[in-house]
């Protein structure tokens, strides 16, 4: 199920919370939805899950129009808000039993409510009134209720705020195991988390999308790979550009470049081979290690 996000803009008020946003996530896609605090992250979160309606736009969801069909676009979407609202006075399981009355969901619901404490691991929690759990244990609460009606697309405000480093792996694992069968969308500050699990970033600021891109990409279609290569001399960014499958070339310093490829050959492997057929002699060459953090820094500062 995809999600299609056509000239989407909100305004509260005199502020503009989102400004002309378009973009589509496709069906079995990983995306990582991110941005500096009030970006509209959330807001864009809120109204493809039907909470909130656009001020203009259109939003759909598995060919479903948000305003016209939204009983339909919450029966396929799972959704774990920023702020995982949850009723402290219930036990986890009276809760999750709540919620599986809330969707309707037929059958056993015993056995779904098992299933759903065994994947997000509250088993020693189970028992416990929702208010005494530590803010990790609430967070995975709101996992398993987000994904109890096994929904075909989730959408996750900041799913691993307040996990600590070991339940970090544990949920990172989930995502990426439901990511195996499901469309999933979700915002984080943990940049190490969003390139292990992702397929593709979207990087929004101000209400605008400022980096729309394949994790791994720099700015061109699909996975490319980045070296830095320094010579004994200076070497015409014309001639390096030559090579083939290189995209991009920039010098950064003296007699050094840096060389951008979508080729499936190691890159180094190539330019090697250049410099050894034009008589050029190479004094370093690794590849580029350009993290997601960079990128997110470039775009919204």
């Amino acid at each position: 199920m995809s999600i299609k996000i056509e000239g989407v803009t909100k305004v509260y008020g005199n502020q503009k919370a989102l400004d002309n946003v378009s973009f589509e996530v496709k069906k079995g896609e990983v995306v990582g939805f991110l941005g500096p605090n009030g970006a509209g992250k959330s807001t864009m979160m809120k109204i493809i899950s039907c909470f909130i309606p656009p001020t203009s736009g259109k939003v759909s969801v598995g060919g479903f129009d948000i305003m016209e069909e939204s009983m339909k676009v919450r029966e396929m979407v799972g959704y774990l808000p920023e702020s995982n609202p949850l009723y402290y006075d219930m036990y986890v399981k009276e809760y999750l039993g709540f919620v599986c009355g809330l969707y309707g969901i037929k059958g056993d619901r015993s056995a779904r409510i098992d299933e759903m404490i065994s994947v997000t691991g509250l088993e020693r929690e189970q028992h416990k009134q929702i208010g005494q759990l530590s803010k990790g244990y609430k967070q995975r609460v709101g996992i398993a209720q987000a994904i109890i009606h096994n929904p075909e697309i989730l959408i996750l405000d900041e799913p691993t705020s307040g996990l600590d480093p070991n339940q970090l792996v544990e949920i990172r694992e989930l995502i990426r195991t439901l990511g195996k069968e499901k469309t999933i969308m979700f915002s984080s500050h943990i940049m190490q988390e969003v390139e292990a699990v992702c397929d593709r970033i979207i990087i929004i600021d101000k209400g605008n999308i400022v980096k729309d891109d394949k994790v791994g990409g720099d700015g061109v279609e699909g996975k490319s790979q980045s070296v830095i290569v320094e010579f004994d001399e200076e070497v015409s960014t014309d001639d390096l550009s030559k090579i083939e499958g290189i995209l991009k070339v920039e010098s950064i310093g003296s007699s050094t470049y840096r060389l951008v490829s979508n080729s499936e050959q190691d890159l180094r492997k190539t330019i090697s081979e250049w410099a050894r057929s034009s008589n050029r002699l190479i004094l370093a060459l690794k590849f580029e290690d350009r993290k997601l953090e960079d990128v997110f820094r470039k775009h919204t500062t």
